[in-house]
């Protein structure tokens, strides 16, 4: 039973930063997921695949840890660049793409 603890990405439907400041700690999976043949649905039998903890910061999420034995990897955020386009930068003069209509 390894708990991993990370911060979370934003998602793709996402443009500002929310949910993304806290630190989880998730279990990682014991066995893997099954299909039933019934419906087709994805079922897991692993319980601790539904605990999902927030914490404020990392060291809080590994005191957690160590405080209850479980053993946990840390995966540190990647650093993402900035996007600095306006809509307005479509219509520049000077602009080095083609259009294509």
């Amino acid at each position: 039973m390894v708990a991993r603890i990370f911060k979370p990405a934003k998602t793709a439907m996402q443009s500002g930063s929310a949910r993304t400041k806290d630190w989880v700690l998730e279990f990682e999976p014991e066995v893997p997921r099954e299909i039933d043949p019934l419906m087709g649905w994805t079922s897991s039998r692993d319980m601790k695949s539904q605990i999902r903890l927030t914490f404020d910061t990392k060291e809080e999420a590994i005191a957690y840890a160590q405080r209850n034995g479980l053993a946990y990897k840390v995966s540190e955020p990647q650093s993402r660049a900035a996007v600095r386009k306006s809509y307005a930068d479509n219509f520049r003069f000077g602009r080095k793409g083609s259009w294509t209509h």
